[in-house]
């Protein structure tokens, strides 16, 4: 199949120095291009200096990661666009099993592969490890991963398997849906918004997978470390967009109002814990939600599937049962 690695970049000079080789390296099936969001650094010039090969879209302002990959696709012709960050580390034929799978599954329209931590590669790592579920309020979390618990590798997670949502940090879909979806939500700009294009893939009858056979390594938190109360804000935001634009209208206000009780908890988590730019960030997440409902609202497909998560809280499993990891959460749902 005709598959396009697409690497996002914004200032990451030092990234791209340190894992386009690797990519380069290991991706002979695939034509690489970097998607370059108005980089004042000497990205552009360092890769055209040292890399010939690779494929250059530049992007005309800073688009975030959802409309600079909108933006950057609309000029790439490929059957598979591998969305791929400019801080992951690939491996030799990660991707054969990805390309084997979408050949032998025509339902299947979006691919995660294993990813594990840069720093530390017997772990998992944060950003999607290995693969992404929902809760009933529209918290995210990974088998490999439960808010802050990181799993080791041990194998556990070694089986195929279909996924509610697939990492951004490396992202296969069919372009053929990309288009159909009308890519990811721009007004998201960053964070989550993998989750929402997956949801509403979901909602449309596709279905998202989980590779084990392609292994990747992720740094993570290369453009907003987790600490910044910028990613505290989007996080919390787009959260709430995405569950007012995919969830069903049976359950949609009474999520939304228990989600920001949720919120306000973590809040005032946040202000006995001394970080009190967090719980302002949080503020206006909530601010901004307010003002932009209508907007999101009116975004509802025609269809918004029932079954769209486990059904129990994983904030009362993770605070209040203590349950740490993934395969003891299955036991409660």
């Amino acid at each position: 199949m005709k598959i396009a690695v697409v690497i996002l970049n914004w200032n990451g000079v030092k990234l791209l120095e340190q894992f386009l080789p690797s990519i380069i390296q290991y991706s002979p099936e695939a034509t690489i291009y970097v998607a370059d969001n108005a980089s004042t650094d000497a990205s552009v010039s360092y890769i055209n200096a040292h890399f010939p090969t690779v494929k250059i879209v530049k992007n005309e302002s800073n688009f975030g990661f959802a409309g600079g990959y909108n933006e950057a696709l609309k000029h790439i012709d490929s059957e598979i666009y591998a969305l791929v960050n400019s801080d992951i580390e690939v491996t030799e034929n990660w991707l054969q099993p990805i390309i084997k799978t979408f050949e032998a599954e025509p339902k299947t329209a979006i691919i995660q592969p294993k990813i594990l931590d840069f720093k530390n590669k017997e772990y998992f790592e944060y950003a999607g490890a290995a693969g992404g579920f929902i809760d009933k309020y529209g918290y995210p979390y990974c088998r490999g991963r439960i808010f802050d618990t990181l799993e080791k590798d041990l194998g556990q997670y070694d089986d195929d398997c279909e996924i509610f949502w697939a990492s951004g940090a490396c992202f296969f879909i069919r372009s053929a849906v990309y288009k159909e979806l009308n890519g990811f939500d721009a007004d998201f700009f960053a964070h989550q918004e993998e989750i929402d294009l997956c949801w509403r893939a979901f909602n449309q009858g596709h279905t998202i997978k989980y590779n084990p056979k392609s292994v990747v390594y992720h740094v993570g938190g290369a453009t907003l470390q987790q600490g910044n109360p910028r990613k505290t804000e989007l996080n919390f935001r787009n959260s709430l967009f995405m569950l007012t634009k995919n969830l069903p209208k049976t359950v949609l206000y009474p999520t939304l109002f228990i989600r920001m009780v949720l919120d306000g908890v973590a809040g005032i988590k946040f202000i006995f814990q001394g970080n009190i730019k967090h719980f302002f960030a949080i503020l206006k997440a909530h601010f901004s939600f307010y003002r932009d409902f209508n907007i999101h609202f009116k975004k509802r497909g025609k269809f918004q599937q029932e079954k769209y998560y486990n059904t129990k809280s994983i904030v009362y499993l993770y605070f209040v049962k203590k349950v740490k990891t993934f395969k003891n959460i299955l036991t409660f749902i």
